[in-house]
């Protein structure tokens, strides 16, 4: 597995990051889902520049234009609910790609322990297609692969990127031999900590709940 970190290096990136993570800006949920979704505007870009590209000629109001326009066939699958704002950031520039949503949830054994529950999945064929399977958080990697395991169902995608906006780098370590080795991993900024509950460490807190509210 190929990881992209993209903070690495300095950009406007690093503002989206830094309003997520603060506790102040953190109560204004419509400004956390804009810059989730901002990031994903940034994943998205950065993804672009790696796929396969055609010379197609356009025409204009005043003659023609050869472009070199991407021929994948992308599919953009979000684990809800936390991933709704992601999802659409990678939409905006993804803006002709398929749809696929599927959640998956921890379900405590206790406080320390707990498993992942997939219940809900509806996607087009993922047959030959360039999957983004997008996730904010990427804590002990579990999520991520468990989504993976019910989306072999529906086919198998001909590349995988997968776009997450803040990581542990257990997490990482953990999935990186679990998918296919060519898959890629975008993501936006990465902590070296995770607590006794699995929880990334300084990390955000819990992004769905940030985006829409604390649920019961």
């Amino acid at each position: 597995m190929k990881v992209n970190i993209i903070d690495s290096k300095k950009s406007i990136l690093n503002k989206f990051i830094s309003d997520i993570r603060n506790v102040e800006t953190q109560k204004d949920s419509m400004r956390f889902r804009r810059n989730i979704e901002r990031i994903g505007e940034v994943l998205a870009y950065k993804i672009s520049e790696t796929l396969n590209y055609e010379t197609k000629e356009i025409t204009t109001p005043l003659g023609k234009k050869e472009m070199s326009l991407h021929t994948n066939d992308v599919v953009v699958c979000s684990i809800l609910r936390a991933g709704l704002p992601l999802h659409n950031g990678l939409l905006n520039y993804f803006d002709d790609a398929g749809s696929a949503y599927i959640s998956a949830y921890r379900k405590h054994i206790n406080d320390t322990e707990f498993e992942i529950k997939v219940e809900y999945f509806a996607s087009p064929s993922l047959e030959g297609k360039t999957l983004i399977l997008a996730d904010p958080m990427l804590a002990t990697g579990q999520s991520l692969v468990s989504v993976f395991e019910a989306l072999k169902t529906h086919g198998s995608p001909k590349e995988i990127h997968l776009a997450c906006v803040l990581g542990s780098t257990e997490g990482i370590e953990f999935i990186k031999n679990q998918f296919p080795e060519s898959t890629v991993l975008w993501i936006a900024t990465v902590d070296e900590e995770l607590n006794d509950k699995g929880y990334i460490v300084p990390g955000l807190g819990d992004a769905g709940d940030l985006a829409f509210g604390k649920k019961l």
